[in-house]
């Protein structure tokens, strides 16, 4: 039978700390949250996280052995249950039967932000079913680290998640998202990372993109180039270990000459302020968004 609710613990227990202060947890309303946590290095968690996983009567988890890892650090004396896509169907109803009951549920994933690649949107599903309030706790992200420090554009972007691991399945979702006017984030295991390459070089082209690797980890690693030259690197590299995300630059749009960067800059100035309009020019385009605010800056100076 899967404890749920922490019996043990008074509102003495709900403490965690930081230095060398231990500090209270202060009560929560009855809630589903949704807390971030660290994707490498565990000075990453915010403060409100270590409160709210301090403090909720429940704290739901993929692996209680890694949330452990986590807790330990901070202090934090609770009693995790697991939940994840192997005993959703068993956990997820004793959850918001707690919830139902006025008790506070923390859900954290692994690593990162929770519903990101993992089940947890089917138990948001239920408590929004349920009229239950869900409250998201943000921080740490993978996909957001890897495209900030990736060279690419940032202004739209897809995530895709994981590919198929079949190569003609591959293929196929990378053909859809082959006209998305925005860069592609992507998960990938290190061992297939070298043949998807090889097929988004073949899909894409000579597209510009990035892989992080170990992000926030002591051996983080960012590695920028065309998917050509990329493919050819880890083709001839040892496997890869650690986590792994993908950026792949958007398509080049069809107004590559400079004349016709500038009438389209000029066009979407006519009828939007210059920010927006350098940055719709960059979702047409591929273009970076600040090398084309600055050219239509240039171009409204004559």
């Amino acid at each position: 039978m899967v404890r749920l609710i922490n019996a043990g613990m008074d509102s003495s227990s709900k403490t965690y700390v930081v230095g060398q202060a231990e500090i209270a947890a202060r009560p929560l309303e009855a809630a589903l949250y949704l807390v971030a946590t660290p994707i490498g290095n565990l000075g990453d968690i915010t403060l409100r996280a270590l409160e709210t996983l301090a403090g909720a009567d429940v704290l739901a988890c993929e692996d209680t052995r890694v949330t452990r890892v986590l807790l330990d650090r901070y202090g934090i004396r609770q009693r995790p249950i697991a939940y994840h896509e192997h005993n959703a169907a068993e956990a997820g109803p004793r959850l918001i039967a707690a919830l139902e009951e006025g008790k506070s549920v923390a859900l954290v994933s692994d690593a990162g932000t929770p519903l990101v690649s993992d089940p947890g949107f089917r138990l948001v599903e239920q408590a929004q079913a349920a009229g239950v309030r869900v409250v998201p706790v943000p921080g740490p992200s993978a996909v957001l680290a890897a495209l900030t420090a990736s060279g690419l554009p940032s202004d739209a972007f897809l995530f895709a998640g994981f590919l198929p691991v079949k190569d003609g399945q591959k293929r196929s979702r990378l053909e859809e998202l082959k006209a998305a006017p925005a860069t592609l984030v992507f998960f990938e295991s290190p061992r297939r990372l070298a043949e998807t390459l090889v097929a988004m070089a073949e899909v894409y082209g000579d597209r510009r993109a990035a892989i992080g690797r170990e992000l926030t980890k002591t051996f983080e690693e960012m590695r920028t180039g065309t998917l050509a030259n990329l493919a050819a690197h880890y083709a001839e590299a040892a496997t890869p270990k650690g986590e792994i995300v993908v950026c792949v630059g958007p398509p080049q749009g069809k107004a590559d000459s400079v004349e016709d960067v500038d009438r389209l800059l000029t066009s979407l100035a006519a009828e939007m302020p210059a920010s927006k309009a350098a940055a719709e020019a960059a979702r047409m385009t591929g273009q970076p968004k600040q090398a084309l605010y600055r050219r239509l800056l240039d171009l409204r100076d004559g």
